[in-house]
């Protein structure tokens, strides 16, 4: 039987021995509508160059390009101690990193779970929870000094790693423009991000200056440019999915910057967004299913077909899809499996990787964590074919915005270095590779000048970096 896509990587197919007629044109026309061709994604890419064109001209786009009047390049060479925070999707992470030269760099880091009530309650009780955090921080990770209660012996620059997308007016102010990654506190939304956090730490007493206000995306590629001069992108694909790189300061014609001394800047593309009108996108009856049934319908479209939190998702509508129709699981479904997200990525990282004969990690899943009653090898040999077109497009979406950057850049032929961080980049099997395939796809040989390095702890040292190059100014 012939690979049913046209794209995947061809030794990473398994066959569905035994399946029937039905649902073997069932899978093929499922598998049609995932697969990405090269001239698909080049349409995609054209779009992606014109959005990016328009963010930068204009505020108010749907790819709004934000500036993050980080103009500073790290060389290697600095030295300080300096705080990060990290605000992501899932936890809140403080740490104390100190850079000491030729590229050292020494981490303190503690992590705390943001609770639903958090992300959907009140904005002051967020960042007095952030506060909170911090002040915890300083009295059982640093050598932070407590003169007397609320006197300290000294004042410590933060950089704040905040992943949502902000409008940003200067390197520490920042309006937030709408929350995603479940967060919805109400009354956070168009106000500045900063000021309500050196709000709160002034409410605990808490000795900390916000200094620098950056993105992960924008953290990410401070730090890998730490590491590698040659760095001109940096990218998150995890819980959810965005990307960063230098422009050139002249391109950025919506704002006006008088510091002739500084020639590039780095912007915060907020890529998630990226056809929310969805005029290129090849979504399918899933997706829509997931967007309608989502807390921000008609909102980051892009991401919602790439990013962590949502892949599970789409791989439950195929399945619940194909339960109904009574080709998979006799028919059957469970309670766990009719739940909302309850098909974690975490599950489809492991099918994908399941290389047992007969499938025994998939079947664990399938019959011990959603309590499926009885599931055959057709049936996971079928669940593993739909994680592997998820997972396959997610890939190939996520090298289509790669390859954009590099165009607008004109940095095909000559190359350069991409950072990428994220446990999807870092866990998911076969993502990287997809995306390198894709890559040559589009490329040829000049793909092999493109340089993509996973680099960890992105959003912590780079926020750190960016509070020491405000310093610095």
């Amino acid at each position: 039987m012939p690979p049913i896509l046209s794209s995947i990587i061809r030794d990473k197919i398994d066959p569905i021995d035994g399946a029937s007629d039905a649902q073997l044109s069932a899978i093929d026309g499922i598998a049609k509508e995932f697969d990405l061709t090269v001239e698909k994604l080049s349409e995609i890419i054209k779009h992606f160059c014109n959005e990016m064109d328009k963010g930068l001209s204009k505020n108010g786009m749907t790819v709004p390009m934000i500036p993050s009047f980080v103009t500073g390049i790290p060389t290697g060479n600095e030295v300080g101690t300096f705080l990060a925070l990290d605000l992501g999707g899932t936890n809140l992470r403080i740490c104390e990193i100190s850079f000491e030269g030729k590229g050292a760099i020494k981490i303190k880091q503690q992590k705390h779970k943001v609770t639903e009530n958090l992300k959907a309650g009140p904005s002051h009780q967020l960042f007095d929870f952030i506060a909170d955090c911090v002040d915890k921080f300083l009295s059982e990770y640093t050598e932070f000094v407590t003169v007397q209660p609320g006197v300290h012996d000294r004042k410590l620059k933060l950089g704040f790693t905040f992943s949502f997308p902000v409008e940003q007016t200067a390197i520490n102010k920042g309006t937030l423009i709408k929350w995603t990654k479940g967060f919805t506190c109400p009354d956070a939304e168009n106000k500045d991000v900063v000021f309500m956090l050196q709000e709160a730490m002034k409410r605990k007493n808490v000795p900390v200056i916000v200094t620098a206000l950056v993105n992960d995306t924008v953290g990410t590629l401070l730090s890998h440019s730490y590491k590698d001069p040659n760095t001109l992108i940096g990218i998150i694909y995890g819980t959810g999915t965005n990307g960063a790189y230098f422009e050139d300061i002249p391109k950025i014609k919506k704002i006006n910057f008088s510091d002739d001394s500084q020639k590039k800047m780095i912007v915060n593309i907020e890529w998630g967004a990226f056809d929310s009108e969805k005029k290129v996108l090849p979504l399918t009856m899933f997706d829509n299913k997931l967007d309608r049934e989502s807390n921000n319908p008609h909102y980051q479209i892009f991401e919602k077909m790439i990013s962590g939190m949502y892949l599970g998702e789409i791989t439950r509508n195929i399945l619940l899809h194909l339960i109904d129709r009574m080709l998979l699981f006799d028919g059957y479904s469970s309670k766990d499996l009719n739940r909302h997200y309850s098909f974690e990525t975490e599950y489809l990282s492991t099918i994908e990787a399941d290389e047992t004969q007969t499938l025994d990690d998939t079947k664990k899943i399938l019959e011990e964590l959603l309590n499926i009653p009885s599931t055959t090898l057709i049936d996971r040999q079928i669940v593993k074919r739909a994680c592997q077109m998820v997972g396959l497009r997610a890939a190939r979406l996520s090298s289509a915005s790669l390859a954009a950057i590099l165009i607008h850049c004109d940095k095909v032929e000559c190359g350069s270095s991409v950072g990428i961080d994220g446990s999807l980049f870092e866990f998911y099997p076969h993502f990287s590779a997809r995306i390198k395939k894709a890559l040559q796809e589009l490329f040829g040989a000049n793909a092999d000048k493109i340089k993509i390095s996973l680099a960890r702890d992105g959003s912590g040292v780079g926020a750190a970096l960016a509070a020491m190059l405000a310093a610095q100014k």
